[in-house]
């Protein structure tokens, strides 16, 4: 009987209901997954941290599997010898080189010489020596900028005494006859196109606030306030918006463009005590396809606003990321085509690099592949049909092969829903007819990488003037970064095109004033450019 009773407790004991023991186990599987997302939500936030940013990963290459077996070779191993044939080494310098360190200026860059003193030649034997020769030991100096103050003469004149009180009499001019002031791009302001080119380059280019400017031009002794230099930067942006409207115009017109967002901060919102938090806005910038590039403000990111940017009838190939707006405007208009970027693809992969790397490893490969051949065809300049026709032959079957692997991974019963994996996974399938467009448009890349580029000037300018202190700045700045940008993309000095444009923006049709956009004032005015008074000084 005793053993008996033993037998059913030890049964009791190792039977559980299997009600508790399903929700047990559910229970663990949403704790390992609610683990996996925090473990990949911890390891992004540190890599932005701490970790490197960049996207890039070394190509795989055959000598790789040969430099890790080297390691594991003993040193008592024989190295083999390999036998070079002789060779002259090819002379690098060409003799404008500063000094070993390999610094190098054009010919525009000016050169003050400084001859040395010799003792041989101011000693009692001086007589004895006679110079043959210079050797040049170069150095890169730097002096402070400087500005400088135009001081226009005017001559006041008067006819001259003839001594005939008749014929004086008989004269009915002015007794006294002067110069009218030169009038300059703001009119009666006491300020050179040159120092106005000069601030916004500074400030748009260089990212140098105002008030840096401000304490540089108190160092070297000029007294201008800032509210003075505010004013004269908002007028003159003014000037351009006609020209920067005009770039708009262009973008739109073509049939092809890309658009992204980034964010800024400009106003403030009322509170109950007073002006509030700054609020988030918006710049929009658009690049076309001959390489003009626009911004644009608004005060949100919502589907409207894509509607106010490329406008109700806008028809071709527009190109973004996978922000939902650009979806659903191309969706409401049949000849929109929206093709997707690549690069965002391959993020949402790198995401779940940490987590499961083999098959993230296995994504990237043949996301490099594709890349590999435009970069090929990019190096070799390839024409239209040759791109279409490489991108037929080559980039088709790795795309191809990509989807499949897609599917057959989201098939994978032991792919957890909301890992990042799973999430990356979902991206590329959701997106795979955007993200096939590339193959039959030579003009599409595969990402949008050149519009952030171009864009980046804005990040950069919110670290250093930090935000717009009203919407109003924030348009300007959008107009005067349409112009700058598309200069900057055009190969286009800014100050050279900047000092010529606001002399000729108040002469200048209004009706030709596509002609100033920065691409058709390479090809008509770039040779002989307006300059400043300052110039010929």
């Amino acid at each position: 009987m005793l053993s008996a009773a033993r037998s059913t407790d030890q049964d009791a004991t190792v039977q559980v209901p299997r009600v508790h023991y399903e929700g047990m186990q559910s229970k663990l599987a949403r704790l390992e997954q609610d683990y996996t997302e925090l473990k990949a939500q911890l390891d992004w936030f540190k890599r932005q941290m701490f970790g490197t940013k960049s996207e890039k990963r070394p190509d795989p290459s055959p000598d790789q599997a040969a430099l890790f077996n080297a390691l594991a070779v003993t040193a008592d191993a024989e190295v083999p010898k390999v036998t070079v044939p002789a060779h002259e080494r090819q002379k690098r310098r060409t003799g404008d080189e500063v000094n070993d360190s390999g610094l190098r200026f054009g010919p525009e860059v000016p050169v003050k010489e400084i001859t040395l003193s010799c003792a041989e030649l101011e000693g009692p034997q001086a007589d004895r020596y006679e110079i043959i020769d210079y050797k040049q030991s170069l150095r890169l100096a730097r002096q402070p900028g400087s500005h400088v103050v135009l001081k226009y003469l005017r001559p006041v004149v008067r006819l001259k005494a003839t001594g005939s009180a008749d014929a004086d009499a008989a004269h009915n001019g002015p007794a006294l006859i002067t110069v009218a002031a030169p009038l300059g791009v703001l009119d009666h302001a006491q300020v050179d196109v040159s120092f106005l080119a000069g601030m916004l380059v500074d400030k748009f280019v260089y990212y140098l606030p105002l008030y840096r400017q401000h304490q540089r031009l108190t160092d070297e002794g000029i007294v201008v306030s800032r509210s003075t230099l505010d004013n004269w930067g908002r007028d003159t942006i003014g000037l351009l918006e006609p020209i920067a409207r005009a770039v708009r115009a262009t973008i739109l017109a073509g049939g092809r463009l890309k658009v992204d967002e980034t964010p800024i901060k400009a106003g403030r919102t009322k509170g109950a005590t007073g002006q509030g938090k700054m609020k988030q806005g918006w710049l929009w910038p658009m690049l076309g396809e001959q390489g003009d590039i626009a911004f644009h403000y608004a005060a949100s990111r919502g589907a409207a606003v894509v509607r106010e940017v490329l406008g109700e009838t806008f028809q071709g190939v527009l190109q973004t990321d996978g922000y939902q707006v650009y979806a659903l405007y191309a969706a409401s208009r049949p000849a929109c085509t929206h093709a997707l970027c690549w690069a965002h693809t391959r993020r949402a992969f790198l995401k779940a690099e940490a987590i499961d790397p083999k098959p993230v490893a296995q994504a990237l490969e043949m996301i490099r592949a594709l890349y590999a051949i435009e970069r090929e065809l990019r190096e070799a300049g390839a024409s239209e049909a040759t791109i279409l026709a490489r991108r037929t032959s080559d980039s088709t079957p790795i795309v191809d092969q990509f989807f499949a692997w897609v599917a057959e991974q989201i098939a994978d019963p032991g792919l957890l829903p909301r890992s990042p994996l799973a999430r990356a996974l979902g991206y590329a399938r959701e997106r795979e007819p955007g993200l096939r467009h590339f193959l039959s448009d030579a003009w599409l890349a595969l990402d949008t990488n050149d519009l952030e580029r171009a864009l980046r000037v804005i990040p950069m300018g919110r670290r250093n003037w930090l935000f717009c202190t009203t919407e109003f700045g924030a348009q300007q700045v959008a107009t005067i970064q349409t112009l700058l940008a598309t200069c900057r993309a055009h190969g286009i000095d800014a100050y050279t095109y900047l000092v010529d444009v606001l002399q000729r923006v108040k002469q200048h049709p209004a009706s030709r004033v596509a002609e100033l956009t920065p691409r058709a004032w390479a090809q008509r005015f770039a040779d002989s450019p307006l300059r400043s008074d300052l110039a010929p000084c």
